[in-house]
């Protein structure tokens, strides 16, 4: 059986994440800066590497791999964020109050940082790729990318909380699973066509940043209670 002590010692990744936070934040903040002066400067007209790799996605889109980006794209809003959020709070919380809680929580976090995707979306007003090389239909303005940035913070939600708990190689394939589906919806949407590359690397710095923020900001949510822990404790 193991102990309170062992299980109040913080996971292999924390204290590394800890460390480097505040920096990868701050560099993070600094290259978002960059890119949205950038952008306005331009009135929003892409840079020519957003030309270049848009003219090579719609050279290398045959039938299948469209649909397969299609279809992953799709995850990248709507439902499955908000489970990815849900599961977070669920794996940080102690105790059914504590979980809900979190769940709550994490659910706001993820819809406040949609709704300043927004915001900046609307204020730069920047276009997108021309209508007809798009392979899906979407809608609004290209900076940053929303499916990107919802997608990677709700993977970053749940490598959060992962990152809390001791896990081993599950915890380690689960947190790169995650981290390779954030990526993929983000490249998904300059493979499609919809976003220009500029659009995408908003996004995740933007999430770098609000994510970064959050986390220094909100009070740290209670360790997660061992299993062989008396449930009695919470009475």
């Amino acid at each position: 059986m193991r102990t309170r002590a062992a299980d109040a010692v913080p996971s292999a990744c924390a204290p590394a994440l800890a460390r480097a936070g505040r920096i990868t934040v701050a560099v993070a903040a600094v290259l978002l800066v960059a890119l949205f002066t950038a952008v306005v400067m331009r009135h929003g007209r892409p840079f020519p590497p957003d030309l270049s790799l848009h003219r090579w996605s719609l050279g290398h889109r045959p039938g299948a791999a469209r649909a397969v980006a299609a279809a992953l794209t799709a995850t990248g809003v709507g439902v499955v964020p908000y489970v990815l959020a849900l599961a977070a709070g669920a794996l940080t919380g102690r105790g059914a109050r504590g979980r809900a809680l979190a769940a709550v929580a994490a659910m706001l976090v993820l819809l406040v940082v949609q709704l300043l995707r927004f915001g900046l979306a609307t204020a730069i007003g920047r276009s997108r790729p021309p209508a007809a090389d798009w392979a899906v239909h979407v809608s609004g303005f290209a900076f940053p990318s929303g499916h990107t940035v919802t997608s990677a913070t709700a993977a970053g939600l749940l490598i959060w909380a992962l990152c809390r708990r001791d896990g081993g190689w599950p915890r380690t394939v689960a947190v790169s699973l995650l981290a390779v589906w954030a990526a993929a919806v983000g490249l998904t949407r300059i493979y499609l066509g919809v976003h220009w590359p500029t659009d995408v690397a908003g996004g995740w710095l933007m999430t770098v940043v609000l994510l970064g923020l959050a986390a220094m900001v909100l009070p740290r949510l209670p360790a997660v209670r061992p299993r062989d822990e008396d449930p009695a404790a919470d009475a």
